[in-house]
């Protein structure tokens, strides 16, 4: 059995992004309550693996847990994307005529704004978690209380949908990174199998020293599906970059990472894994 530290309660994306990654296999959730514990899971128990949120399509980058992962002692060993469906759920007895403020992490909140515009009624509040709005309403009988969440997370804590599909974009994906302890990390993907890397590196504030990068790996024919930048604290104007690349020729990729070491100020492969569709 794997033990899995997500991000949130049971019934959370991370709940359902780390079943589908690991389908077929028996799972142990090792619930936090910020990325950060995740983290820290993954540090004190070699055996854990983690399941982290980096980017979503409408929200954008998770700037946090790219900082969280490099100063991490943790690598990428595989991805997981997840269309993200929300809901909005009550308890059993509850309906429309009787809900008079709905729950959910702000993220979630503002993917359903239309939905919550056309229900002014509705006072919206922000919570921790998806899941663990509906989780608390359950929990606690909280009547009068909504939560938006996923349908999976409704069925879990026995709340009746109101409807479903409520968020605005239906183009809504996250992408999730599952990271572990580096010694574990043959264990768990086959490296002949790799086509992808996120590699973290940091530049000289020179003219010119990014496409430098670029041109190098364009020449090995190696694919920067992502680039992101943030600022290296302290050190004004110099940035860290983060690059998601994929290759044909795992020898070719390997070689471009050694033609640009020369060039940047520092490198770290934050790992090498298996894209996802």
């Amino acid at each position: 059995m794997k033990r899995i530290a997500i991000q949130g309660e049971k019934g959370s994306f991370h709940d359902i992004a780390a079943h589908e990654y690991f389908s077929g296999e028996q799972i142990q959730l090792i619930c936090c309550a910020t990325f950060e514990d995740v983290f820290d899971n993954v540090r004190r128990d070699p055996t854990v693996i983690g399941m982290t949120a980096i980017e979503n399509t409408i929200a954008g980058s998770l700037l946090h847990n790219y900082e969280l992962l490099r100063q991490s002692n943790s690598v990428v060993v595989g991805e997981q994307r997840l269309h993200i469906e929300h809901c909005i759920c009550c308890l059993p007895d509850d309906d429309w005529t009787t809900i008079t403020e709905v729950h959910s992490h702000p993220v979630a909140l503002m993917q359903c704004q239309r939905f919550l515009s056309r229900h002014p009624e509705l006072k919206a509040v922000e919570d921790e978690d998806t899941a663990g709005s509906a989780a608390y309403i359950s929990q606690n009988e909280k009547h009068g209380w909504a939560a938006i969440c996923s349908s999976y997370a409704a069925r879990m804590y026995g709340l009746k949908v109101l409807e479903d599909d409520i968020h605005d974009n239906k183009h809504n994906f996250t992408r999730f990174l599952v990271v572990c302890d580096p010694n574990k990390a043959d264990f768990l993907r086959p490296i002949t199998k790799s086509n992808k890397a996120s590699v973290v590196f940091a530049l000289s504030h020179e003219k010119g020293s990014l496409s430098k990068v670029l041109t190098i790996l364009s020449f090995y024919d190696i694919n920067l599906t992502k680039i992101q930048s943030l600022p290296i604290i302290g050190r004004e104007w110099e940035y860290l970059f983060y690059v998601d690349l994929t290759f044909d020729d795992i020898t070719r990729y390997r070689q471009s990472i050694d033609a640009i070491t020369p060039l940047v100020r520092s490198i770290r492969i934050l790992g090498e894994y298996e894209e996802r569709s």
